[in-house]
């Protein structure tokens, strides 16, 4: 892999910043959840996600113009696709709180957050350090990282569907948050699809 610093690295960490902004921000609004502020809380994450587009964009268009770059240019394509669609994940989970007009929110749905911001903390480590995959120790532990949280996403999952259904109550409720499960499940598995990709690619390339 030639040119370390070359721009397309820098873009890749800057949207891995995004997602690492997006999910700090998803877990501030739950933590501190007030319904009354909600349309203004997908409206401040969805200028997160909005600002990450702009650096795809320039990315995709900066990657049409050349003919040289530090990596093939589907990976590129493929890994500023895969970040892209973490933040928008995330993004999803308020537009669908509000949507559903969600009035409090459940302690498995902390818990899924805070799995979702440590595995965009791991992804934006692996980010960082992907340049240098030839002597980085770094970049292996943090894909196996986001492959263990992702597990870990997996499980509480599984654990916070059976107990909605167990409990019963309100049906419309009950549909709300389990499709809210889902949607917070995607967020590890969108984590763990770049993490693959990167893996991928240093395979690739070594």
């Amino acid at each position: 892999m030639a040119k370390k610093h070359s721009p397309y690295f820098q873009d890749f960490v800057a949207m891995a910043d995004f997602s690492v902004q997006a999910a700090e921000y998803l877990q501030v609004v739950l933590e501190g959840f007030e319904v009354h502020r909600l349309a203004e809380c997908r409206d401040a994450m969805h200028a997160i996600e909005h600002a990450e587009d702009e650096v795809k964009h320039d990315m995709m268009r900066r990657l049409a113009k050349e003919f040289v770059t530090p990596i093939d240019r589907e990976d590129i394509i493929q890994l500023a696709n895969d970040l892209d669609t973490v933040t928008d994940k995330i993004d999803d989970i308020l537009i669908r709180v509000y949507m559903y007009n969600i009035s409090q929110v459940r302690p498995a749905a902390l818990a899924m957050a805070d799995v979702i911001l440590r595995c965009c903390k791991a992804l934006h480590t692996a980010i960082v350090e992907f340049p240098n995959f030839h002597k980085s120790q770094t970049l292996t532990q943090a894909i196996i990282a986001v492959n263990t949280l992702e597990e870990e996403g997996d499980a509480l999952y599984i654990a916070a569907v059976h107990e909605l259904y167990l409990e019963g109550g309100n049906p419309i409720e009950v549909a709300a948050w389990s499709e809210l499960f889902d949607r917070l499940e995607d967020c590890c598995d969108a984590c763990e699809h770049v993490a693959d990709a990167l893996e991928t690619v240093v395979m690739k390339n070594s």
